[in-house]
């Protein structure tokens, strides 16, 4: 059995989760409103204020699938209930960011503005032109819109320049030395 998968969910107060005959999970919250479908063989039962997800049988792919299923279901109950954030930081002269409508203009000292998308059900917010926060309640589209804007001028190791997650430890290089 799954170490993972056979652990309950707990349910809050205000999240009610239901399992349609299609095999989609449909989880709602005072944040919004998530739909996910289940792979073919897990099943998803209620138990008071748990959620217990089982499998149909010791199948290699079903093994892999349970645990999955049941992190997956997880977030979308912390989503709904809490929602997620990243919080991204911006080093580097003259490196600036800002929101414009629905999306995001950096300016990473290259030749042109970068303009990212935001979106739809994502909150993202700047603070002192260097500071990045995005919000949402589906963890895996915040956490890779905060990938993406990351990836457009990833930390250096020699100036510590680029976009960095609030907290990420830079590994730094010394530069040439002067003989």
């Amino acid at each position: 059995m799954s170490r993972v998968g056979k652990q309950p969910i707990s349910l809050p107060a205000k999240v009610s989760v239901k399992v349609n005959p299609d095999r989609s999970v449909l989880v709602e919250g005072p944040k919004g409103k998530l739909n996910w479908t289940l792979p073919v063989g897990i099943e998803v039962s209620t138990e008071g204020d748990q959620l217990l997800v089982r499998r149909a049988s010791e199948d290699r792919k079903l093994r892999a699938m349970h645990g999955t299923a049941q992190r997956l279901i997880g977030n979308m109950v912390l989503g709904v209930s809490q929602g997620y954030r990243k919080d991204l930081e911006i080093h580097g002269v003259g490196f600036r960011a800002a929101v414009k409508g629905n999306v995001i203009d950096l300016q990473l000292g290259q030749s042109h503005d970068r303009l990212h998308p935001i979106p739809a059900g994502i909150k993202v917010t700047v603070a002192d032109n260097t500071k990045i926060a995005i919000e949402g309640i589906d963890k895996q589209v915040v956490g890779q819109l905060a990938a993406d804007i990351r990836a457009y001028y990833p930390p250096e190791p020699y100036k510590a320049k680029g976009v960095r997650y609030v907290g990420e430890q830079i590994r730094r290089k010394a530069g040439k030395s002067v003989k």
